[in-house]
């Protein structure tokens, strides 16, 4: 994979359009969720105790890139530490580190190798919250009673570390900014800025960041976005756990973004011991195996004017190139309307059938299809247009 790393800082985020999160920490020991401290209300003396057992004897990064990258995503992001407060690398501000526990080793110092060096865009998760601190409890509010200072002082020391310690980093993926104003946060933007010139944000305590998130939710945003999305309910490891999306379900999710001028950052949950799920990772494949055929379709692309019924399929541009995404193929003749432009050429990218252009004013008929979709989960149509894509100046009544 290739990337130009001399353009705009946010150019690169915003072609990707697709990326993996990995949610992975000692409590993917307990298999029951990254919450499982807070939600069986678990002390930090013995939940530190999970460390100890916290020995990934299988973990090998570059399988994960290699596996990101087969599945066409082009971005990563790892959580360095959760809100439970375990640091997967060796940070001086604390003993719960994997290298001063079972570990032994530098998990982190690993995962930035293997991206740096296999060329993927590499990112770290940060929690600014720490459940073992007075008040870092997620999502209580703000107490004049508690002293804040000892967990703020530590999150920026913690962030100087990650930002000056593994290379290039290109992108910070903030978390657990409650409560609320206690952060420093715009003396704490300056010094990752300064740190990472080029480094995209999600937005640090009260700063804006170059793109917004929205957790399990593909609804957009007029400004640079992603969406967060599990594979199935959870986003830590949990063994049990089979609700698993479908493929086209998870191409479609990708599809939906791309067509809102979005990313989709799809989590994996990895075992204790180092390795990815095999639901997961046959899932990322078979994406893989999609995205090689229409993955045209999907990097740089951006909103279209065209928008087929919701019922047949989605929509992208890219340039003067709009695809239909068909997910309920529509047999050999497939019938659009609301089309502002002259079309020229449609084409099937799994097939490379071209199909024979029908048009009257803003309706337009593609014939000559296959009359079975060329793609079990969903079928990539490229139209070409004269000029700019555009809305139809319509003036007719039904």
């Amino acid at each position: 994979m290739s990337t130009d790393r001399h353009q705009d800082p946010k150019a690169w985020f915003m072609q990707a359009r697709f990326g993996m999160f990995i949610h992975w920490g000692v409590y993917a020991i307990p298999g029951r969720g990254e919450w499982v401290m807070y939600r069986e209300h678990i002390p930090a003396k013995e939940y530190a105790g999970l460390a100890d057992q916290f020995n990934p004897r299988h973990y090998k990064p570059r399988d994960w890139v290699a596996l990101a990258q087969d599945a066409g995503m082009r971005y990563m992001v790892l959580t360095a530490r959760h809100h439970d407060g375990f640091c997967l690398w060796d940070s001086k501000t604390t003993d719960f580190t994997a290298p001063k526990t079972a570990a032994k080793r530098d998990l982190l110092a690993e995962y930035a190798d293997a991206c740096h060096s296999m060329g993927m865009r590499m990112g770290f998760y940060y929690s600014l919250a720490d459940w073992r601190f007075p008040g870092g409890l997620y999502c209580y509010p703000h107490d004049p009673a508690i002293d804040y200072e000892p967990m703020v002082a530590q999150a920026h020391a913690q962030i100087r570390e990650l930002l000056t310690g593994y290379g290039k980093v290109d992108l910070l993926w903030y978390d657990g900014g409650h409560p609320g104003g206690i952060w420093r946060g715009e003396e704490m933007d300056a010094m990752v800025r300064s740190l990472q010139p080029e480094i995209v944000t999600n937005g640090g305590p009260g700063t804006p960041g170059d793109f917004v998130t929205h957790e399990q939710n593909t609804d957009g945003d007029p400004r640079p976005w992603e969406a967060c999305v599990t594979m199935n309910d959870c986003w830590g490891y949990v063994p049990s756990e089979k609700n698993y999306k479908s493929v086209m379900q998870l191409i479609g999710t990708l599809v939906t973004c791309a067509s809102k001028g979005g990313n989709l950052l799809l989590n994996v949950g990895p075992a204790p011991e180092g390795r990815i799920p095999a639901a997961a990772a046959d899932r990322l494949r078979s994406i893989g195996k999609w995205m090689r055929v229409n993955g045209e379709a999907i990097y740089g692309s951006t909103r279209t004017v065209l928008r087929p019924p919701s019922e047949v399929g989605n929509a992208t541009q890219v340039g003067n190139r709009q695809f239909l995404h068909i997910h309920a193929w529509q047999g050999s003749t497939l019938a659009i309307a609301w089309v502002g432009n002259r079309v020229t050429r449609g084409r099937v990218l799994a097939t490379g059938t071209e199909a024979r252009v029908e048009q009257k004013g803003d309706r337009v008929w593609l014939h000559g299809l296959p009359q079975y979709a060329p793609d079990p989960d969903i079928s990539v149509i490229e139209l070409e247009v004269e000029g700019e894509p555009r809305y139809p100046e319509l003036r007719f009544h039904f």
